[in-house]
């Protein structure tokens, strides 16, 4: 298929060919009640390690079936789609190598985008236009501009966008926020960040020296498209498959991959999941001529107009801890145990009806579900989603500046720092392009 030369909130997908028809979907309506939910017919985009997981889990539910599955390499995205079919039958799910073609089946009801972050708006965009309903995973995006791009056309589409910040449907964290909101810490200004980069992957990839001697482009992989917008680079397999994740172009590194379940709950908890800080100081260090550009050894603090600080670094475990005149709460992340300080605290309020209640989910996957069917709000929306990655986005900047950066939470904007503001948003090579939404500052204005 010849490639598009833009991708846009309007006609993005005008006069694509559909995918085979598998059947209709039926959103049943019965008089007086929600919408009864009897099939949802799911694509998924990025058919690796996390959407491979991500699709066995939507299969679990008895209303889903995945009728599709998109990846540029050929060979992993047969063997995805081929697991759909030992479940519902030979030729049901179809595999394409051109997500393009995923997006345009108009028998398909939810696209699950779970392709590296710098694909995340450019599919997450391409699926909303098409009037697909979206499970997209955290970050939201690889740059703040994109993020509130996907966050503008899930306002204009009128779609169900649910973020992948799974710790937000977890029943520990949601009781810890519900602590946090109904004061028993006190009034809450400090939260410490733990992110520690001390997994067996982060010395690996620490430890990763220059840039490797570009390989063949394996048989079936389509690199070109696996580069999409970022800049033409030699291919290599440490450049690729999941080590993407600690080069800026492609990722934010730890950062970005845990820090966007970390800090989510920070700002979820505070209620600050539609702002941002006034103010990010982050330092870090890179590892000098490495593939991977991300920081390491960072510490940074996040200072709200509110006055609430988020005080964060690589000390551990990973999780966060609310501070307050009247005790601490942490948050282990993941898993979500609870250790507070005095320890009676959590003892205390065992079973107590504390006056703020933020619902309950079996796991992240049936809240997207039910928020289709019209029986519940997805815990992560795209707002919130959109905040939390512009949090890691924004260290990221002020530790590539190497300076502390003052930030407009209303417009989006660094303010009097040409260089950081221009880090907001990515270049694209073209043909890709993703149009911004309007605002007092950028009309419109292409990310080239």
């Amino acid at each position: 298929m010849k490639r598009e030369t833009q991708v846009n909130r309007r006609g993005f997908l005008t006069g694509m060919a559909a995918g085979a028809l598998v059947g209709p979907t039926i959103l049943a309506r019965r008089a007086g009640a929600q919408p009864a939910l009897e099939r949802l017919n799911i694509g998924v985009i990025g058919a690796g390690g996390r959407g491979g997981w991500l699709m066995d889990a939507f299969m679990g539910f008895p209303e889903v079936q995945v009728i599709a599955v998109a990846d540029v390499d050929r060979g992993r995205v047969e063997g995805t789609a081929n697991r759909a079919n030992e479940k519902y039958g030979a030729g049901t799910c179809t595999a394409y190598t051109d997500f393009r073609e995923l997006v345009a089946r108009p028998d398909l009801d939810a696209v699950i985008v779970a392709s590296p972050d710098h694909w995340h708006a450019l599919h997450s965009i391409a699926a909303l236009e098409a009037g697909k309903h979206v499970y997209c995973e955290k970050p939201l995006a690889n740059s703040v501009y994109e993020g509130r791009a996907i966050a503008r056309a899930v306002e204009e589409s009128g779609k169900v966008f649910q973020v992948g910040s799974h710790e937000r449907s977890t029943d520990s964290i949601r009781r810890a926020c519900e602590i946090v909101r109904a004061g028993r810490l006190g009034r809450v200004r400090r939260v410490v960040i733990n992110l520690p980069c001390d997994d067996g992957h982060h010395n690996e990839a620490r430890a990763f020296q220059g840039v490797p001697e570009a390989q063949p482009v394996p048989p079936g992989f389509d690199y070109d498209m696996w580069l999409g917008h970022t800049p033409l680079a030699p291919y290599h397999e440490r450049r690729c498959h999941f080590w993407w994740r600690f080069n800026l172009a492609y990722g934010g590194g730890e950062m970005t991959d845990r820090g966007a379940h970390v800090l989510d709950i920070a700002q979820w908890a505070l209620g600050l999941d539609e702002t941002s800080p006034s103010r990010i100081e982050a330092y870090g260090v890179q590892t000098p001529g490495s593939l991977y550009d991300t920081f390491w050894d960072y510490r940074f603090a996040m200072t709200y107009d509110n006055g609430v600080v988020f005080d964060g670094g690589t000390d551990g475990p990973r999780g966060l801890r609310f501070e307050g005149p009247e005790g601490t709460l942490f948050v282990a992340i993941h898993g979500g145990a609870l250790t507070a300080q005095p320890s009676r605290l959590l003892s205390e309020v065992e079973g107590e009806d504390l006056g703020v209640d933020v619902g309950r989910t079996p796991n992240h996957q049936r809240n997207f579900l039910d928020a289709i069917a019209g029986n519940a709000q997805p815990f992560a929306p795209a707002e919130a989603g959109h905040r939390t990655a512009a949090l890691c986005h924004l260290a990221n900047i002020a530790m590539k500046v190497n300076r502390p950066l003052t930030y407009d939470p209303v417009t989006e904007v660094i303010l009097g720092d040409s260089e950081a503001n221009r880090l907001l948003t990515p270049t694209m090579r073209a043909p890709w392009t993703c149009r911004l939404p309007a605002t007092s500052i950028r009309e419109w204005l292409p990310l080239a």
